[in-house]
């Protein structure tokens, strides 16, 4: 090594690093306070950052907030494929499971104030409903399908509504409890949900 030659600095993160830093701490803060007090002073001193590296890739803080909702290392990215149990209890489990689990990550937490406060910003609620809640939506309605086509739930029980039944009964109770026990999603799908399905 040349002695005359300075020791090499650090260099600064860039690329996909960079973006999920930011995204992180997004999601970390949207959950800590409210969207209303989203800005990106407060996101780029979070993620350890300068501004300018925000308003380089999006306009605004919804634009970001979507950017790390949508994307597969800091928010729900693609959507999984049914569980594929073999039973309509099995999928169903799965499925909440992995809700429930999703809910107390900063991706999980971070949909609650946008929940909550959906009538204040509808257009931001109606790009979080379109492409985070409704395609996780139609992965439950399929495993309904495939159970009435096995026999195991009634044709005329496959609906929106009794499909969305079990994720807002998670999510509420992650709300009040901050925490879904693994025994209280057993306890929905096999005291309600399945109840309400079966033929």
């Amino acid at each position: 090594m040349d002695p005359a030659r300075p020791p090499r600095v650090p260099t600064r993160r860039r690329g996909e690093a960079l973006t999920g830093a930011i995204g992180l701490a997004t999601l970390e803060e949207l959950a800590r306070t409210s969207f209303e007090e989203l800005s990106f002073d407060k996101i780029a001193v979070a993620a350890g950052t300068g501004k300018a590296a925000l308003y380089r890739r999006w306009s605004t803080p919804a634009e970001l907030v979507m950017a790390a909702l949508t994307d597969p290392a800091t928010g729900f990215g693609d959507v999984p494929a049914p569980p594929g149990t073999g039973t309509l209890r099995g999928d169903l489990i799965a499925l909440l499971s992995r809700l429930a689990g999703a809910l107390e990550e900063p991706r999980g937490r971070a949909l609650r104030p946008l929940i909550a406060h959906r009538h204040r910003h509808p257009e931001l609620f109606e790009h979080v409903y379109r492409l985070v809640i409704r395609p996780h939506l139609e992965v439950l309605l399929t495993v309904l399908r495939q159970a009435a086509e096995r026999g195991e739930a009634a044709p005329e029980r496959v609906t929106e509504r009794i499909a969305a039944l079990g994720p807002r009964l998670v999510t509420l109770e992650a709300w009040e409890h901050d925490h879904v026990d693994p025994h209280e999603v057993e306890a929905l799908v096999d005291e309600i949900l399945l109840p309400l399905l079966r033929p």
